[in-house]
């Protein structure tokens, strides 16, 4: 007997061999079948869907659950377009915080109040208290005098914001959560996922410098899972900082590792250990991405997180302890650097099946979609950071550039395999959203940002389905409406490939199901 029988639907498999179902029977949490194979089998539940659509649980497959969660809890700025408004919030938040005590504000972004705040307006705002306003890219913060005075020699980028590595040093200082509070915060994000139709995320750089919440975070993680707070599968990426020098083998050459050899692939269906996040440059937002030549209009070209040799060293030497790298590389210039290391990796040790990911690859010449694809290299974009930011970002890489942005039939049409993500909460999670971008190519505004690289409906669903679970080694449980995978399932009211492309991103989500069961955030 089934657990489950869905009938009467519109079933898109992503799965050539049965490409369009009307019924699926689930058993025990897997697909069992597919329309004549268990139509007549008895079921325990029988749904008619009445024509909804049915599609594989969306795969985002770059994410940061705790930010997420911990900033739908955080006062925040946005969306505050002037000066004025920024600080009175800061100030009424202050003023719930006992005198010297820490402050914590979200949503901050520069370009939308035409400048940085100065440290003497946040100051007065802050009126004496450690204020730590996080910029919404995750590449910088704004900081009080207070946060200054413990962190002597460290000069602001301008105003009172800290970038890359000084942010850092800035949210170390308030760090870490207890495993209970990223738990809870977990758990929030999770949720919000779901409602979206995503069943399954990759975290995107867990216990790292840059973005981590704590050395033990892997284990709020299993704490979530443990307490019922986890209700979608998870992929950990681990930061690549937490590499170090180990006495192996001679035989087995690796000169860094992370303590016990651990590596991408630990874990089960419902959470594991993905790639090891490596951080090559910041981020357009911030301005910090690092580019071959300067923004349009300003004497920056972004920067580098380190010295382009110990970038490459890191890269390397995470490969030869066996892990897929997830190599976040926004500017072209940072993109060069991460195939460059990518290529000495595969000379000295060569691993095709590693399945290495460029993490955003937002500006990405032409010259470089060939070694891209020489490598076999993933490409995880966020096509919702155009949608919302894609004329501040069209406007300051100019004319020749802005055609290269978080492309999608460049790398289709060079054999580059295209991922979809969110990067949430830096942007929408949306995948529905997502999606219409990527066929559309056009921002909220109308503008067409690379109209040429467009996709068909069909390619951006299998960036959100069979290719998000390809990147994160899941194609035998997930991805695809296939008897014997898990059974994650979203259902639509409607089907994105028979809209107008301009309704994709209002398509309900009338339900989510993992393993078979409905989640909170739809039922059916």
């Amino acid at each position: 007997m089934l657990t489950t029988r869905l009938t009467n639907a519109r079933i898109l498999t992503m799965d050539p061999d049965h490409p369009v179902a009307h019924d699926l029977g689930i058993w025990r949490g897997r697909i069992v079948g597919l329309d004549d194979a268990v139509t007549g089998l008895p079921a325990e539940r029988v749904i008619d869907l009445q024509g909804a659509t049915v599609l594989p649980g969306f795969i985002d497959s770059h994410v940061h659950l705790a930010w997420t969660g911990f900033k739908a809890a955080t006062p925040t700025v946005a969306p505050c377009d002037r000066v004025e408004d920024v600080l009175a919030v800061v100030a009424e938040a202050a003023a719930q915080v006992a005198p010297g005590g820490w402050v914590d504000v979200a949503g901050y972004d520069q370009r939308g109040l035409g400048r940085h705040l100065t440290l003497a307006e946040l100051d007065k705002a802050a009126a004496g208290r450690k204020v730590l306003l996080m910029h919404d890219s995750g590449h910088g913060c704004a900081v009080s005098s207070p946060v200054l005075d413990l962190l002597p020699g460290l000069v602001p980028h301008e105003g009172a914001f800290l970038a890359e590595g000084a942010m850092g040093a800035a949210r170390a200082l308030r760090l870490p959560h207890s495993q209970e509070e990223l738990a809870e915060a977990i758990g929030r994000a999770a949720r919000a996922c779901l409602a979206e139709g995503v069943t399954a995320c990759a975290e995107a750089g867990i216990g790292g410098a840059l973005l981590g919440n704590s050395p033990v975070e892997l284990g709020a993680y299993q704490l979530a899972r443990e307490r019922g707070l986890l209700p979608l599968r998870v992929q950990l990426m681990v930061a690549a900082d937490r590499l170090h020098p180990v006495t192996a083998h001679e035989d087995d050459g690796i000169p860094r590792a992370i303590d016990l050899g651990l590596r991408t692939g630990l874990g089960d269906d419902w959470l594991s250990v993905g790639a090891l996040k490596v951080y090559t440059d910041g981020g357009m937002m911030a301005r910090t991405a690092a580019l071959s030549s300067p923004y349009q209009g300003l004497d920056t070209a972004g920067q580098l997180q380190e010295d382009p040799e110990l970038l490459t060293r890191t890269i390397v030497d995470g490969h030869l302890a066996g892990w897929q790298l997830a190599v976040h590389a926004i500017g072209d210039r940072a993109a060069d650097v991460a195939i460059d290391a990518l290529e000495e990796a595969q000379r000295l040790r060569p691993r095709p099946g590693a399945r290495h990911r460029i993490e955003h690859a937002g500006l990405i010449r032409p010259d470089q979609l060939p070694r891209l694809a020489a490598l076999g290299a993933t490409a995880v974009v966020q096509a919702n950071f155009l949608r919302y930011f894609g004329d501040d970002y069209a406007s300051i890489m100019g004319e020749e550039r802005a055609p290269w942005l978080y492309r999608g039939r460049g790398f289709l049409e060079h054999g580059i395999r295209l991922v979809g993500s969110s990067d949430r909460p830096v942007t929408d999670g949306s995948p529905l959203r997502a999606i219409q971008f990527m066929v559309e190519r056009a921002s909220l505004s109308g503008q067409l940002i690379g109209p040429d690289e467009g996709i068909t409906v069909d390619e951006a669903l299998r960036a959100y389905t069979v290719d998000g679970a390809w990147a994160c080694h899941w194609e035998d449980s997930v991805g695809s409406l296939t008897p014997g995978r898990r059974a994650d399932v979203v259902v639509l009211g409607d089907d994105p490939g028979s809209v107008d492309s301009s309704r994709i991103g209002d398509i309900e989500v009338v339900a989510t199901l993992v393993d078979g069961r409905e989640t909170e955030e739809g039922t059916l």
